[in-house]
């Protein structure tokens, strides 16, 4: 048997400081790495000792084998946790590590071989008798033979990265027409994440149920399951929404399903924490889809039903400990759900965001794993998601409402986040009913979707209470605040203090306040004989205000020059829409582009976006070139409206 006696941790952000936490009960030493961009992160904080191990991009450090094992040496850890995401599925990583004379805390680097190629995967399964999408997964890799394969498959099939995972390098294609841009848009995608773009081709099952069953194996093939999840709540092959277990769902499938991933697992002779993924379909058939051989995002809502520490197993089986249990041992009670915050444009098509926290408040009576802290800055180098919520209760309802509730009282200032977007869900009448599958968010986006809204005349009394009262100018005199809300309406404020009561003029209206208690972040007020509290939060000519679960955000201009910036969205200009890199520039100057045609495709946060022209347009200037990075706001491309299509 092996010990462990420090643990380097090879990831950042939330993972880290979850594995962190556990290694320390276990009374393990940790070790943290980190990119330039990460100097002040948590995970840096709570480890026991630190290394920069290079620059922001993931290419210069989170994926660079030879400088994370210089820290280990350095450091004398003795082995290394990968977390998910990065290298976690990296074959050559796992055996680096264990040439370099370390441990390293998941399977061997043939079974993540084995699995991490999704065409290898299947022909697997299928020799150990589970069942598989219909599709091509061969060698022969050119275009032709692709668009061939597909058509004999029938459309619509989904092209997808072998390499790949976490919803990059996928695409779904509805025609023939439209399979050569899919392709292509796909292996750049899987290329710049993954460094292959080798693609396998299957069938798309229609709205199907994303299922996972949570294995467990140690070196001696002993092999347990934890039960399912169900993960169907996702946007773009990204999952939004996470569940345990998965409800409405045949006894005799889940048996199945289970039962056919450990023996599976312990045919690939595999070790340590795994995740076997099936689709669903409407007849409740399910079919292999791949293997996770890491931890998932989403373990925490196995761990609360189950009574485990999934990441104490995978130190336990990686120090070669026999498991102490057998499936019938295992105990699966309550429910939990679990939703991913991101930082997320959530009304303006998802974009991810970069920017610093101005103030974070997690919510206090459910679990919460996060890696960031009020002033933390979030890189537009890596994922955009920050934090995870997961509830727990006696029924999948009580789990559903604690969690509604939880994320009403989180607050994120500073950056925009998919918050709101995550309650729609939740609330929603099908997602209450546990009627959801993979289309979920496709059918019902115009319920569940955020839209600009207009600031209402009780959130605006808010913010000028808050920013005028207790002014002595303002109780003699008054004063006016200019604000412009996030969907870009102007608003002005006529404020009055008096003795503790505040009135504000606005839009015609005038709202009365009465002041019970106002400190910097918060403000306790009443309003038509009812009381209210509200979060609030001025910066750098910033205001925010969170009322009654809602975030509102505005840019005080109170003091802005008059003049007007023609710099609009509207003066023939593409600005980018985030921090990122050009991944494609599909026009060049004096090309004539219709409606919705692509322009270029940025890539933020590992993820691509095609940014299209609104109207027939000529390109007057270029002002960028593949591969350069851009920050939020910058031009890329100007243009002219054009009469010709």
């Amino acid at each position: 048997m092996r010990s462990i006696k420090k643990l380097l941790v090879a990831n950042r952000g939330e993972i880290a400081v979850r594995v962190m936490r556990t290694a320390r009960t276990m009374g393990i030493e940790t070790v943290a790495i980190y990119s330039s961009a990460d100097m002040d992160a948590q995970h840096v904080a709570m480890a026991g000792q630190a290394v920069c191990i290079g620059a922001a991009p993931a290419a210069d450090s989170y994926l660079n084998i030879a400088a994370i094992l210089r820290a280990a040496s350095l450091t004398g850890a003795d082995a290394v946790h990968p977390g998910y995401g990065f290298l976690s599925e990296n074959a050559d990583f796992a055996e680096a590590c264990v040439n370099a004379g370390l441990i390293f805390v998941g399977p061997s680097p043939k079974a993540i071989s084995a699995m991490g190629d999704k065409a290898q995967a299947k022909l697997f399964m299928r020799e150990t008798g589970l069942p598989c999408i219909p599709g091509y997964d061969g060698d022969e890799q050119d275009a032709t033979t692709l668009a061939a394969a597909a058509a004999e498959i029938g459309f619509p099939v989904i092209v997808k990265a072998t390499a790949g995972g976490g919803g990059r390098g996928m695409r779904i294609v509805e025609t023939a027409k439209d399979f050569s841009y899919a392709l292509e848009s796909a292996r750049s995608e899987a290329r710049a994440a993954f460094g292959s773009d080798r693609m396998i081709i299957e069938r798309v099952i229609r709205n199907p149920r994303h299922i996972e069953i949570q294995v467990l194996v140690d070196q001696h093939g002993n092999g347990v399951h934890f039960g399912e999840r169900d993960c169907s709540v996702q946007r773009r092959h990204q999952k939004l929404i996470e569940e345990a277990p998965a409800p409405n769902l045949p006894q005799q499938t889940r048996d199945q399903m289970g039962s056919a991933a450990v023996a599976a697992a312990v045919a690939l002779g595999y070790e340590g924490v795994g995740t076997f993924e099936f689709l669903l379909d409407a007849s409740d058939d399910f079919y292999f889809m791949e293997m996770n051989t890491r931890l998932q995002v989403e373990h925490p809502v196995t761990e609360c039903i189950a009574g485990v520490d999934l990441v104490e197993w995978q130190l336990r089986v990686a120090m070669s400990e026999p498991l102490d249990i057998t499936q019938s041992d295992v105990r699966l009670g309550g429910h939990s759900i679990e939703v991913r915050l991101c930082a997320e444009d959530e009304v303006n098509g998802f974009l991810p965001q970069s920017g610093r926290i101005d103030l974070w408040q997690p919510p206090s009576d459910i679990r919460v794993e996060h890696g960031v802290a009020t002033g933390a800055f979030i890189s537009p180098y890596y994922d955009s998601m920050f934090a995870k919520l997961i509830a727990f209760g006696r029924t999948r309802e009580d789990a559903r409402r604690k969690l509604v509730s939880a994320l009403r009282e989180t607050v994120v200032f500073g950056i925009r986040t998919n918050r709101q977007t995550l309650i729609n869900c939740l609330d929603h009448p099908e997602f209450v009913k546990g009627a959801v599958d993979t289309g979920f968010l496709q059918v019902h986006q115009d319920a569940v979707l955020c839209t600009q809204s207009k600031a209402p005349p009780l959130v605006l009394a808010v913010v000028g209470a808050a920013l005028c009262h207790g002014a002595p100018a303002v109780s003699r005199r008054g004063a006016t605040i200019h604000l412009v809300d996030e969907a870009a309406n102007t608003h002005q404020l006529n404020v009055v203090c008096d003795d503790g009561s505040v009135r504000v003029e606005v839009g015609g209206q005038s709202i009365d306040l009465v002041i019970r208690h106002l400190s910097a972040n918060r403000l306790r007020f009443g309003s038509g004989g009812v009381d209210y509290q509200a979060i609030w939060q001025s910066t750098d000519g910033r205001v925010h205000v969170q009322l009654e679960g809602r975030t509102w955000s505005f840019t005080d201009t109170t003091y802005a020059s008059a003049s007007t910036d023609r710099d609009e969205a509207s003066d023939g200009r593409l600005r980018a829409p985030s921090n990122g890199r050009i991944a494609a520039l599909l026009v060049a100057v004096g090309d004539i582009v219709g409606d919705g045609e692509a322009l270029l495709t940025i890539e933020a946060m590992k993820m691509e976006h095609t940014l299209v022209a609104h109207g027939s347009v000529k390109i007057t200037n270029v002002l960028i070139s593949e591969g350069q990075s851009v920050s939020t706001g910058k031009v890329l491309i100007e243009f002219e409206p054009s009469a010709v299509a």
